[in-house]
């Protein structure tokens, strides 16, 4: 029962990892856009869009990635709260 457990508590570790990782990617996306927006501007015909895209990939990435690091603490140290947030 003990394996199975500790087992979990790396799996969930690992999974929140990624989820931790894929924020901080989304986020440099984000701001890759924002700050150069002449080689996406191809894809998206519209300004606007694109402005509002890149802040959207902003918010989204760091959202990702702090509830990532929380459940990453969470998984550590088995804590509900953190885990459930």
């Amino acid at each position: 029962p003990m394996a199975v457990l500790s087992c979990m508590k790396y799996l969930m570790f690992v999974f929140t990892l990624l989820v931790f990782a894929g924020g901080i990617c989304l986020a440099g996306v984000g701001v890759w856009v924002a700050v150069d927006p002449a080689g996406f501007q191809d894809i998206v015909a519209a300004k606007a869009v694109l402005s509002a895209g890149a802040y959207l990939l902003l918010a989204v990435g760091i959202a990702l990635s702090l509830l990532g690091f929380l459940g990453c603490c969470g998984a550590l140290r088995r804590s509900r709260p953190l885990l459930l947030l």
